[in-house]
């Protein structure tokens, strides 16, 4: 017997752009047929003429996608903003249908989409958790059962008689995911959403899919954050442009991405996922020489701006963090490590940070930067550059190689 859980074939999804519904069965034929003559759309805010109407008016965001996954998969999803993703997952969980194509899913879907996706607003917490339940297909007394458990998980027990319109975004997620991993799902859907709660909370998260996948069930992930997807899904599939790129052991998945998305030694601003006040705004960063060796020096430039509307200078601590390219973090340059806040003018800044030498062994590696002050973020920038170290060695030694080990360090033997 089969154990596939879930059978895509040949699906597609196309949007008509600056299309939307009338609000009636009446009127959308009215301008359907209006259509069909060629003559204005007479619903339209700003009438177009239809007769030219071209290829360009409309995206595929899905283009004839097929794949299968297994009974107790945990499947990666990635891509770079606008590949697909998230219309995929909303077409899995019938949030949206597709143009054409055919999805078999066998059991039922928890999905955590985005933010507030299944509650109501003026319902209160613990009335949303059954109205879930009730969405699942769950009885009264088996979401009382679990009841206890999702509200433990989530953290938000103060609140859950409040109404969710008033929770903050992170609490929102926080029980929402609780609802969605506890209710018994054959297969648990997870957009990027987990990014807007605390590293605690994603590190709670990643554990309670890594048990639903244990347990036999389903996970399908979507996440910008390489580290995650690496830890959890043994496979994962790139999404390019609405097409399926690849579909492969996590690892050479995550290459091909990387490989794909970044230029070596190219500052990249990430603008989809950088957050931050903006109050200092990092404009670029480079390293010299730009192939740094291992054991030698290298200096690692950060230019910033500070907007002219500042009427006094800024302080600010800086975070240089490397990683390697599925995500895994290294080690970090900080500058509050070792002194305090450097002060910023208005205009433009150049901040160095020059270590004695380079401890990375040779490979590719990946940068976040990071500016702030206390807890407070003014610029934050994921994976903004990506550079290869070469061999080199310490003290005209031996050249260096890697081994498996990202670091290495010098010192001193001695009997």
């Amino acid at each position: 017997m089969s154990n596939t859980v879930i059978s895509v074939e040949h699906l597609s999804k196309q949007y008509d752009l600056g299309v939307i519904g009338t609000g009636t069965l009446t009127r959308d034929f009215e301008r359907w047929w209006a259509r069909a003559r060629g003559k204005p759309d007479p619903y339209s805010p700003v009438v177009q003429d239809y007769s030219r109407r071209h290829a360009d008016d409309s995206i595929l965001a899905l283009d004839d996608v097929s794949f299968a996954v297994q009974q107790g998969e945990a499947l990666g999803i990635i891509g770079r903003n606008g590949a697909g993703k998230s219309t995929l997952l909303k077409i899995l969980s019938r949030v949206t249908a597709p143009t054409s194509g055919v999805v078999k899913v066998k059991g039922r879907i928890g999905s955590l989409l985005e933010v507030g996706t299944g509650f109501h607003p003026e319902l209160t917490g613990r009335e949303n958790v059954y109205l879930n339940g009730a969405i699942l297909g769950m009885k009264k007394a088996e979401v009382a059962r679990k009841f206890d458990e999702i509200v433990a998980f989530s953290g938000v027990e103060k609140f859950i008689d409040t109404p969710v319109k008033r929770y903050s975004s992170g609490m929102y997620v926080r029980l929402a995911f609780a609802v969605a991993a506890h209710l018994d799902p054959e297969i648990l859907i997870v957009d990027e959403v987990l990014a807007v709660g605390d590293a605690e909370f994603q590190k709670k998260c990643l554990g309670k899919m890594g048990d639903v996948a244990g347990e036999g069930r389903t996970v399908l992930f979507v996440s910008h954050n390489m580290g995650s997807i690496q830890n959890l899904c043994p496979r994962s599939m790139l999404l390019r442009l609405g097409k399926i790129a690849s579909m492969d052991h996590t690892s050479r998945v995550i290459s091909e991405y990387l490989s794909a998305s970044r230029e070596p030694n190219v500052f990249y601003p990430n603008e989809g996922e950088r957050l931050g006040t903006q109050r200092v705004r990092v404009e670029d960063f480079r390293i010299e020489p730009p192939n740094p060796a291992t054991g030698l020096p290298a200096r690692f430039i950060l230019q910033l701006t500070v907007p002219e509307s500042e009427n006094q200078n800024l302080q600010a601590d800086f975070s240089i963090s490397f990683m390697t390219e599925q995500g895994s973090k290294i080690f970090q340059l900080h500058s509050g490590h070792i002194r305090h806040e450097l002060s910023l003018k208005k205009g433009l800044n150049t901040i160095t940070a020059e270590p004695e030498y380079l401890p990375l062994t040779p490979g590719k590696y990946l940068v976040n930067l990071w500016v702030g002050s206390g807890r407070i973020v003014y610029d934050w920038i994921p994976e903004a550059l990506s550079f290869e170290v070469v061999p080199g060695s310490f003290n005209e030694g031996v050249l260096i190689d890697n081994r498996g080990y990202p670091v290495v360090v010098n010192a001193r033997w001695h009997q």
